[in-house]
């Protein structure tokens, strides 16, 4: 024959230990989430401040980073006449300096030039000038 153990009652159960009792169910309404639109934030403008001494700036350890703004270059377009045989110049330059692992573009090598020439002495510069035939400006004839 088993055993059988009759289940504790209130009655039955040591002073020491409260049964725990279940609370009534509340009935409670699901309410629909309200999608709420958070008002558009304006960038602000970001401020260095330099600490005033150097016991001030030792309190603060952690250092935020600060965001410049880097002003962007303004573009200028524009076009220009030359004889074919300089234009043929930009093929060959790209060419080699695709070789040398070094790409670049028609207006790359403009810039590269404009530079050179720039850091030209006078006397280099009127040198350099005298060998440039001057040529008739305008579009060329449509055939």
């Amino acid at each position: 024959m088993s055993k059988v153990t009759p289940k504790p009652t209130v009655a039955s159960a040591p002073a020491n230990k409260v049964l725990a009792t279940k609370a009534p169910a509340t009935k409670t309404v699901a309410k629909k989430p309200v999608a709420v639109k958070a008002p558009a934030k304006k960038p602000t403008p970001t401020k260095i401040v330099a600490p005033k001494t150097v016991a001030s700036a030792a309190k603060n350890t952690v250092a935020k980073p600060v965001k410049l703004k880097v002003e962007k270059v303004k573009m200028e377009r524009d076009s220009f006449t030359m004889p074919k045989s300089e234009y043929a110049q930009f093929g060959v330059l790209k060419e080699r300096l695709l070789k040398l692992g070094q790409p670049a573009k028609k207006s790359e090598l403009l810039r590269a030039g404009i530079m050179q020439l720039t850091a030209m002495t006078d006397a280099a510069l009127k040198a350099a000038m005298t060998k440039v035939p001057t040529i008739k400006t305008g579009r060329p004839n449509k055939k």
